[in-house]
């Protein structure tokens, strides 16, 4: 099935307790976003919102009928509204983001129930993750059983980073055989920004660019001629940068310890790991980096000066990667709105030629923009980045 011009392009971003959702209208040179919105709180308290395409609110928080307060429910009354202003136009294909798409699936693929089955068998490789990726597909498969769906993968794009850059230093089988490697995430972001880097620098497009996406979930990539040559994080959207509530890297020894000194269980152990560590279990305060940099708290200090080192230390491991770079880009929520940040972490990075203008760093826009000075050896830009555009694209591609 073909997605023909002025179909409907629906895609979906399911997380634990959220989900999101983004409608496009599939025009000739590239999808455009027609609305968007988000159910929250399920499980909880759930709520509906819908913005139109310039952000102006159309629905807010609005209650979700129900009893069961579940993904179910959601998506039924996120489709209402949907049909709502859609006047009888049709959805030629719902595009779903999935965090982990292990060895065997490298691009995007079109919902079967053999792709389910083989989703399923991911599940050990991102529990809080791939499990509310999987259950809208099941749903939407019973609600709209005519509509395909395409699965979009942030595994996908470090699918082909060299075989150095993707191993662990454990025995070659585990590897081989387990599928114990470093995969690396935010795909689709890095994606997009190499989709648009040719239209906003051709040199750092064609030559060495060191990627930043910082957000409540944060990793770096390099880019040599936007392909993906290493990244931040690995086996799981666990290692890297300190995020939000993760720890980022950290030596195995001290879950082993957790373990057997401290008696934690499993359990105990991933719940620490990713839910309490970052930058709420160091400042003690908050995960929001927006909360620390208003607080006087030494912690919060603490766990934002945490947060830059490591921004800073994997800059030099990642242009080490590529034995140079010639572009910096800060993306994602941190990375394109926090211009404390990103002032901190290049000041860091002065012995490697980076300098920007505080003025253009401290203009807030939602446009590409370069904040380096004339003459600093490395450009740096903000780039806003849009993973929702490119599950668009690529749903639609993968129907031909």
């Amino acid at each position: 099935m073909t997605a023909h011009q002025n179909d409907l392009i629906l895609v979906i971003n399911a997380g634990s307790s959220s989900i999101k959702f983004s409608l496009f209208e599939n025009a000739a040179a590239d999808p455009v976003l027609l609305y968007k919105g988000l159910a929250e709180g399920i499980y909880v308290d759930p709520k509906f919102t819908a913005k139109d395409a310039g952000d102006a609110k159309l629905v807010s928080s609005e209650s979700i009928p129900g009893t069961a307060k579940n993904h179910d429910e959601a998506l039924r009354h996120m489709l209402a509204w949907i049909n709502g202003v859609i006047n009888g136009r049709k959805i030629a294909v719902i595009g779903h983001r999935v965090v982990h798409g292990g060895v065997k699936f490298s691009k995007p693929v079109v919902v079967t129930n053999d792709v389910i089955t083989e989703l399923e068998k991911l599940i050990p490789l991102a529990p809080l993750h791939e499990p509310h990726n999987i259950t809208p597909i099941k749903i939407l498969q019973g609600l709209l059983p005519d509509v395909p769906q395409v699965v979009c993968f942030d595994t996908a794009f470090h699918a082909n980073q060299p075989e150095l850059n993707q191993l662990y230093g454990l025995p070659y089988e585990f590897s081989q055989q387990e599928g114990i490697r470093r995969y690396g995430f935010h795909g689709l972001s890095y994606e997009y920004i190499a989709s648009v880097l040719p239209q906003i620098d051709a040199k750092a497009a064609a030559g060495k660019t060191v990627v930043a996406h910082l957000g409540n979930g944060s990793s770096m990539a390099a880019l040599e001629a936007c392909r993906g040559i290493a990244s931040t994080m690995g086996f799981t959207a666990l290692e890297g940068l300190p995020m939000g509530t993760r720890t980022g890297s950290i030596d195995a020894g001290v879950v082993l310890h957790l373990l057997n000194h401290l008696k934690m269980d499993a359990k105990q152990i991933e719940d620490l790991l990713y839910k309490k560590s970052g930058l709420l279990g160091m400042s003690g305060i908050s995960s929001d980096m927006r909360d620390l940099e208003a607080s006087d708290s030494p912690r919060a200090k603490l766990a934002i000066d945490y947060f830059v080192s490591r921004i800073v230390r994997e800059t030099g491991s990642l242009a080490a990667a590529l034995q140079g770079f010639d572009a910096l880009v800060f993306t994602a929520g941190i990375g394109e709105n926090d211009a404390q940040t990103r002032a901190a972490v290049c000041a860091q990075l002065g012995w490697l030629g980076v300098a920007i203008d505080p003025a253009a760093n401290a203009v807030r826009s939602g446009e590409p923009r370069r904040i380096s000075t004339v003459d600093s050896k490395v450009a740096v830009y903000v780039i806003p980045t849009n993973e929702e555009l490119m599950i668009a694209r690529q749903s639609e591609a993968c129907l031909g």
